[in-house]
């Protein structure tokens, strides 16, 4: 009796224990952060990289930073902090665009002024409506905005097209394919050759093994590009994208790292370390070209998704040392 009623109130707590689910990550093996670098697979060129040219050794280090308002004021806040804090002026600034949200606002041409390389993330419609000419002037009118700027541009023409929950508007790979041909036909009609085509998956997608049938082929593409997290699973940088790494080395074209970041909910020393170890991986693969940093919390995201490293001394830390490295400073 004494050992049922013991049963009992062991099942009881357990199920009581509860807890918000967004805040605590499920429980993963601690990867091995210190040794080798988990993947290493290089092509070592030349690089055929377009109008951006990527630089003979190193990588240039950027990052995506969240400003507090989207306006030009906000925008130029947000970078010049990071910016501050870090030391340094970032060699490339990502920013996000809606199909309808034109390249070339005033905080695009102060970046561009301070000597930073704009990577746009143009998130292009229906890939259906493209094809079927609904979209050709809005199309045209963006070819023209990235043509007056009159500075290279990285174009990541609707990155992570392999999301399962995008596979409504991308439809197939090969309507993925045949709308970026479309799009970039136009930017020629325009003469908008001042961008470098950055063909961006997820590092899921290629770990799925479906992202590979996203690629428009070399002779459309001048990046490669993935998009990388320690997310929910807390694995070396290298093990989540070596996949994609394995897939790049067969193309002639330099590497970036369109985002990439690590969870808060891993602790700063495991951050601090997960970032370490990208830096050591980011070095094995000199095909890596150039890398960006992920610096947000989104909105309504659980701990597993958030990624800001401000605010995380022994992360930054190790951020810092990235950043600061010559090897990152081409």
């Amino acid at each position: 009796m004494r050992k049922a009623l013991i049963l009992a109130l062991v099942l009881l707590l357990a199920g009581c224990s509860g807890g918000d689910t967004d805040k605590t990550p499920p429980p993963t093996p601690s990867p091995d952060l210190s040794g080798r670098p988990a993947a290493v697979a290089t092509n070592a060129g030349p690089f055929e990289s377009g109008p951006v040219v990527a630089p003979a050794r190193g990588a240039l280090v950027g990052a995506w930073i969240k400003p507090d308002e989207l306006t030009h004021v906000g925008r130029l806040a947000a970078v010049g902090s990071l910016e501050s804090d870090l030391g340094r002026k970032l060699s490339i600034v990502n920013t996000y665009r809606r199909f309808e949200q034109m390249v070339g606002t005033p905080s695009d041409r102060e970046f561009l002024a301070q000597g930073a390389t704009l990577m746009v993330s143009w998130a292009t419609g229906d890939n259906r409506s493209i094809l079927d000419g609904e979209h050709d002037d809005l199309i045209r009118k963006q070819a023209k905005a990235i043509r007056k700027i009159h500075k290279p541009v990285l174009l990541r023409m609707r990155w992570e097209m392999d999301r399962p929950n995008l596979r409504a508007t991308m439809w197939s790979a090969g309507d993925y394919i045949a709308a970026w041909k479309y799009v970039r036909n136009i930017f020629k009609q325009e003469h908008a050759d001042n961008a470098s085509w950055v063909w961006c998956p997820t590092a899921e997608g290629f770990i799925r093994g479906d992202a590979p049938g996203f690629y428009p082929g070399d002779d459309q593409v001048d990046w490669t590009c993935v998009d990388v997290y320690a997310g929910e699973l807390f694995q070396p940088i290298g093990q989540l994208m070596g996949p994609f790494l394995e897939f790049a080395a067969k193309h002639p074209k330099p590497i970036v790292i369109g985002e990439f970041g690590v969870a808060k909910a891993w602790g700063s020393a495991g951050r601090a370390a997960w970032l370490r170890d990208a830096e050591r991986t980011f070095k094995a693969n000199p095909q890596i070209k150039a890398i960006a940093y992920f610096e947000s919390d989104p909105e309504g995201n659980p701990i597993t998704k958030q990624f800001q490293l401000t605010g995380d001394r022994q992360a930054f830390k190790a951020f810092h040392a990235l950043a600061t490295d010559p090897y990152f400073n081409p």
